[in-house]
């Protein structure tokens, strides 16, 4: 990329790359002509659980907007609440929020980022569908079908 650019699309642009690496947020989302976020989500599953109370969930949402976005929660009717995990040091932790880069994507796997659905008012069994919605800071919520897998599944490619 080698087209000169006005002192303004530099600021820009080195914004965009410290937003993607999830330094400080510096409330900068992107609206100063950088595009909107474009969103789409793949790769959803949710393993059988083994517990009556909880499952865990996993999906891949992928941006090729020119804009950041985060996802900020998720709702489904199966739980009395699903809260959003990152993984860091093979430690689990609930946040607020994850990040999705501009042109880059979210991958909520097992052993790293997910989802846990909490308070199951139904277990969910291998062949039936759970479905979701997702919240994000800026983009629309969007919903989300999860084929439920055996426990023991792991996909071949996208997680």
């Amino acid at each position: 990329m080698r087209r000169r650019l006005g002192p303004a699309a530099l600021v820009i642009a080195g914004a965009l790359t410290l937003a993607g690496c999830g330094g400080s947020d510096s409330g900068d989302s992107g609206d100063s002509g950088s595009g909107e976020a474009e969103l789409s989500a793949g790769s959803a599953y949710m393993p059988q659980p083994v517990s009556d109370a909880m499952a865990a969930g996993f999906l891949t949402v992928t941006n090729k907007g020119g804009a950041a976005d985060e996802l900020t929660s998720v709702t489904s009717d199966i739980a009395g609440q699903v809260t959003v995990h990152e993984t860091v040091d093979g430690t689990m932790q609930e946040v607020k929020s994850l990040k999705i880069p501009a042109g880059g994507r979210l991958e909520l796997k097992s052993g790293g980022d997910h989802l846990m659905f909490e308070q199951l008012k139904s277990k969910p069994k291998e062949g039936q569908t759970v479905s979701v919605e997702l919240h994000f800071a800026h983009s629309g919520p969007m919903k989300v079908e999860m084929p439920v897998k055996p426990a023991t599944y792991t996909p071949k490619t996208g997680h």
